[in-house]
C-alpha cells in the first residue's frame, strides 16, 4: 500500500488520540508520506478532535516501526538526495518534539531505526517484553544519524550508551531499557500493552494541560539550547483560569476541571 491514510490509521477516545503504523506486513516500516502524516496529526492534535493526550503504536505485535523502508531509498544519486532526506526526517520529528500534548510510545517488537528515532521524540515510552531498540546502521545500511539524532540519543541514553549502541550495532532489549530509563515500564505482551497505553494516556489526559505543556515546552527548550526565559510560560500558567480552578478545587476537595486555558 502506499496510501497513507491506509498506512496510518488515526482514532480518538475520550480526549485521547491514536495513531496506528499500520504496514505489519513490512513491519510498520515508515514510508514518506506516513511521515508526513505522523507530522500532520503531531502539529495540531486538537484539530482531530479534542486531544490532551496522544499515543504512537504498530498494528501488530511483531514491530513499533522497522526503520525507513529501503525502498526509498532506492533513488538516492546526489548529495541533495540525502541532506533532502535528513532535512524531512528532522522536520517530522521537530514536529513530533514540539507536539503541544504529551505523547506516548506504546512499542511491542522492534522499534529501529526511524522508529526509534520516533519513540525517542515521544515523551514517554512503555513497552512489551519483546521490544528491541536500536539503530544497526553500522552492519546495515552503512548511512549514519543526523547532529540532531545524535543529540537526542545523548541527552535519553547518554554518550557512552550511543556509541555501545551504534558501534556494536546492537539492540537494546526490554529489561536494559527500563533499567537505562528508556522505557518507563515494561508489559509482559501486547495485549496488557494495548490496555496500559489507554490507562496511562487516560491518566496524563486527566491532568492540567498548560502545566504539561509548559513542562514539555521548557524540556525542549532546555534541550535545544534555547532562550531561557520561562515568563512567558509562568504567565500563561498563572494567570489561568485552569489555576483558579486549580486552587478553588482544592480549597474544596473536589477534582479540579481543567479547560486548558
Amino acid at each position: 500500500m502506499t496510501d497513507a491514510a491506509a498506512e496510518i490509521l488515526f482514532s480518538h477516545e475520550n480526549g485521547i488520540g491514536i495513531i496506528t503504523l499500520n504496514r505489519p506486513q513490512a513491519r510498520n516500516a515508515l514510508t514518506f508520506a506516513m511521515y508526513e502524516e505522523i507530522a500532520r496529526i503531531a502539529a495540531d492534535p486538537q484539530a482531530m478532535g479534542a486531544t490532551r493526550a496522544l499515543i504512537l503504536t504498530g498494528a501488530g505485535d511483531k514491530a513499533f516501526a522497522a526503520g525507513t523502508d529501503i525502498a526509498q531509498f532506492r533513488d538516492f544519486r546526489t548529495p541533495e538526495d540525502a541532506l533532502a532526506y535528513e532535512d524531512r526526517i528532522e522536520r517530522v520529528l521537530d514536529t513530533l518534539e514540539a507536539c503541544p500534548v504529551p505523547t506516548i510510545a506504546a512499542i511491542s517488537g522492534a522499534v529501529t531505526g526511524g522508529g526509534a528515532a520516533i519513540a525517542a521524540c515521544c515523551d514517554l515510552r512503555i513497552a512489551t517484553e519483546s521490544a528491541r531498540f536500536g539503530f544497526p546502521i553500522a552492519r546495515t545500511l552503512g548511512n549514519c544519524l543526523s547532529m540532531r539524532n545524535y543529540a537526542r540519543l545523548n541527552a535519553l541514553l547518554g554518550p557512552a550508551r550511543v556509541k555501545d549502541m551504534i558501534f556494536t550495532a546492537r539492540l537494546i532489549e526490554a529489561e536494559e531499557g527500563r533499567a537505562i530509563g528508556l522505557f518507563s515500564e515494561i508489559l509482559p505482551d501486547y495485549a496488557a500493552l494495548t490496555a496500559r497505553m489507554m490507562s496511562l494516556a487516560a491518566l496524563i489526559a486527566g491532568h492540567a494541560p498548560l502545566t504539561l505543556r509548559a513542562t514539555k515546552e521548557s524540556l525542549r527548550r532546555i534541550g535545544q539550547g534555547g532562550d531561557p526565559d520561562d515568563s512567558e510560560w509562568i504567565l500563561n500558567c498563572y494567570l489561568s483560569g485552569d489555576f483558579k480552578e486549580g486552587m478553588e478545587a482544592f480549597l474544596a476537595k473536589r477534582p479540579p476541571d481543567w479547560k486548558g486555558r
